[in-house]
């Protein structure tokens, strides 16, 4: 839910395909992960890697479909744990930087923040 105005949010996985199509259109040469405490409390985290776009696994971002588009998603272990206490990245559980080393590799730019939460000293330069 907003905290401002108390509506109902939409919630999803991480898209890769759409942000390296991203990152690649736009020229970025790094990344910053914010609210990387809201995915505390899973057993898994689930990435969408590819669409199933008319029964064909396709890992580039379409420019156009007129078929039924499904994300197909790799399924990662969640850290399951709570982060306030960290203050550097060799502080965050392995699970947490297996993420990020995933994002990266994938995406082919590097995150060099990672925000575990809302106070200052929870921004975590790497």
């Amino acid at each position: 839910f907003g905290s401002t105005t108390g509506r109902p949010r939409r919630c999803g996985w991480i898209d890769m395909v759409a942000l390296r199509y991203t990152c690649v259109l736009n020229g970025v040469t790094q990344l910053f992960m914010m609210k990387a405490d809201v995915l505390n409390g899973f057993e898994t985290i689930k990435a969408a890697v590819a669409y199933n776009i008319d029964g064909e696994e396709v890992k580039y971002f379409p420019y156009e479909t007129e078929g039924a588009f499904n994300p197909v998603y790799k399924e990662l272990k969640g850290w399951n744990c709570d982060l306030s206490n960290c203050r550097t990245y060799d502080e965050f559980p392995q699970e947490l930087k297996d993420y990020v080393s995933f994002i990266e590799t994938y995406i082919g730019v590097p995150i060099t923040i990672v925000s575990i939460g809302p106070d200052r000293e929870e921004t975590i330069i790497r």
